[in-house]
C-alpha cells in the first residue's frame, strides 16, 4: 500500500463547498437571502416555521422538529463518518440506519447549497434534548443538573456542526441572531445567540466564513444593509473570511458572494495584508521632537 498523498491537481479538482455562516439582528433579512441563492440547488432546513419571508419562492424545504431528527439530517446530508462507533451518532450504523428511513440518498445530488435557518434554534432543540439525558442528572441525588445538560450541549452542537462542516461536496450556511449587550466597562460588544457559550466560542474555528449581516450607515446618508466580512473592522462585528478574497463591505447577495469566493482572483500571497497602513509624511515630520 502506497502512500495515500492527495496531489495538488487532485486536490484542486475535488469538489469544495463553502461553510458559512451570517448572523444579524432579527428582521434585518437573513431568510429572504435565499431569494439570491438558485432554488432549483438549494434545499431550506426550516428550523424556524418562519418561512413568510420567502412565500412563493420555488426550492425544497425540510423541516426538522427535534433534536435527533436535525442529527439524522446532518448524517443523511454528510455521509458516516468512519472513525466513529456504532453507537455514536454520524457512524456508519447511524447512516444505514437513516437511509433505511429515508431512501437513497442520492435524492441529495441535485442540491449545490444547505440553508439552515437557524442555528439559534437548532441549539435551542438540542439543549431541550440534553435536558432529558442521564448526563444531565446528578449522580448523587438523581435530580437535574444544569453544568452536565450544558456540557452535553457543547458537544453535540459542536459535533454536529463539524459534521456538516466535512461535507466538502456542498456549500452550508447557517443563520442565527446576533445580540447586542453592554461588557462590564459600557462597551458594546456582539454574540450569537445560541444556547451555551462552547458553540459561539468554537463556532468561527469550524466554518469558512463569518459574516455579520447588518444596518450600516454612511456620513450623511441613509441607513443600508451590508455584510461585514473581515475580522478586523470598525463596528467590532463578528467576521471571518477563510478565503481571503472578500472586503470588508460586501452586498447583502449570498449567491454573488460565494461566485467570489470562488473566483481566484487575487494571488495567494497577496489576499492579507500584514504591513501597518502608511502614514503621512507631513504628519510623521509633526511628530518629531524639535532640536
Amino acid at each position: 500500500m502506497s502512500l495515500p498523498i492527495i496531489s495538488a491537481d487532485q486536490r484542486l479538482a475535488e469538489p469544495r463547498g463553502i461553510k458559512g455562516c451570517i448572523f444579524g439582528k432579527s428582521g434585518i433579512g437573513k431568510t429572504s437571502l435565499l431569494w439570491t441563492l438558485n432554488a432549483s440547488t438549494t434545499l431550506f432546513m426550516d428550523l424556524e416555521a418562519g418561512d413568510l419571508a420567502i412565500e412563493g419562492w420555488a426550492g425544497d424545504s425540510i423541516r426538522p422538529r427535534t433534536w435527533t431528527e436535525c442529527r439524522d439530517f446532518a448524517v443523511f446530508i454528510g455521509g458516516p463518518n468512519p472513525a466513529l462507533r456504532d453507537e455514536q451518532p454520524y457512524s456508519p450504523a447511524h447512516y444505514e440506519a437513516v437511509c433505511d428511513h429515508f431512501g437513497d440518498p442520492a435524492a441529495l445530488d441535485r442540491y449545490d447549497t444547505i440553508f439552515v435557518d437557524s442555528i439559534t434554534v437548532a441549539g435551542r432543540l438540542c439543549f431541550g434534548w440534553c435536558k432529558g439525558q442521564p448526563e444531565a442528572l446528578s449522580e448523587k441525588t438523581g435530580k437535574p443538573d444544569v453544568r452536565g445538560a450544558y456540557g452535553l450541549h457543547g458537544r453535540e452542537m459542536i459535533g454536529w456542526l463539524t459534521h456538516l462542516q466535512h461535507t466538502r461536496a456542498k456549500n452550508v450556511w447557517f443563520v442565527g441572531i446576533l445580540d447586542e449587550k453592554l461588557d462590564d466597562f459600557n462597551r458594546k460588544v456582539f454574540q450569537p445567540q445560541i444556547d451555551g457559550s462552547k458553540t459561539g466560542l468554537e463556532l468561527p474555528g469550524i466554518v469558512d466564513e463569518v459574516i455579520t449581516m447588518a444596518e450600516l450607515k454612511s456620513e450623511g446618508g441613509d441607513p443600508y444593509r451590508a455584510f461585514v466580512c473581515q475580522t478586523i473592522n470598525p463596528w467590532g462585528f463578528p467576521a471571518k473570511d477563510r478565503s481571503g478574497r472578500l472586503e470588508k463591505v460586501e452586498e447583502p447577495h449570498l449567491g454573488r458572494l460565494m461566485a467570489k469566493i470562488r473566483t481566484p482572483a487575487t494571488p495567494a500571497s497577496d489576499r492579507l495584508t500584514y504591513a501597518p497602513p502608511r502614514t503621512d509624511p507631513a504628519v510623521d515630520d509633526q511628530s518629531q521632537p524639535q532640536s
